[in-house]
């Protein structure tokens, strides 16, 4: 499984390669106090946002991580960031995580299409076998969204994490399978096709979804 930098090109957005010339834009993008309440760590400043991109790139040299910048095709615009991560490749198998978008794109279709790029590559390119989501049991938002991808549940690991200030994390994972795929696929696709094109929503204005 050759987890290596690539570039993922959609109609409504490209997922490139993460480096450290993302950091201003991504702070412009991610400084939101809502984004991170139910992360590990709060993004205050640029400066965390410099940290939090140092540390997936250090993940990304120790092969356990493949970090991305999310960009808007119609504006140029770093709305966020999403990438592989626990990576596994004798199990045939990656996560896919650490998804943030700035509030305007939030149910603009971003997000359906950047999963489809990932999970397009994960299962066609990579040939991974399962392709696992996990979220915090209170994050009702992402645990619909993740359902909403055609992935199944299954469990709850309790108090599995600790975030930075001590409180404990009950995690809910999720999967996809390789033969559940192609239905997933069909219903990623028909989902996007349901948000206005990028050209309508750039001329109304870029107001979400």
């Amino acid at each position: 499984m050759d987890i290596s930098p690539v570039t993922l090109l959609g109609s409504r957005v490209r997922l490139e390669p993460l480096t450290l010339q993302h950091v201003p834009a991504l702070a412009r993008a991610g400084l939101h106090p809502e984004l991170w309440r139910l992360q590990p760590r709060p993004i205050d400043t640029e400066a965390d946002m410099r940290a939090y991109v140092r540390a997936a790139l250090d993940d990304q040299a120790r092969a356990a991580s493949l970090p991305f910048a999310v960009v808007d095709l119609a504006s140029g615009t770093v709305i966020g960031s999403t990438r592989f991560m626990d990576i596994a490749p004798a199990h045939r198998r990656v996560e896919i995580g650490a998804t943030w978008y700035t509030p305007s794109f939030q149910r603009s279709g971003a997000n359906v299409e950047s999963k489809l790029l990932l999970l397009t590559h994960a299962f066609e390119t990579l040939a991974v076998q399962k392709v696992v989501f996990k979220t915090e049991a209170h994050n009702a938002q992402s645990r619909k969204a993740i359902l909403a991808l055609g992935a199944l549940e299954e469990g709850t690991l309790r108090r599995h994490l600790i975030a930075d200030n001590g409180r404990p994390r009950d995690m809910v994972y999720f999967s996809i399978l390789d033969d559940e795929w192609p239905n997933a696929k069909a219903r990623l696709r028909e989902r996007l096709a349901r948000y206005p094109s990028p050209t309508r929503r750039s001329r109304e204005g870029g107001n979400p979804c």
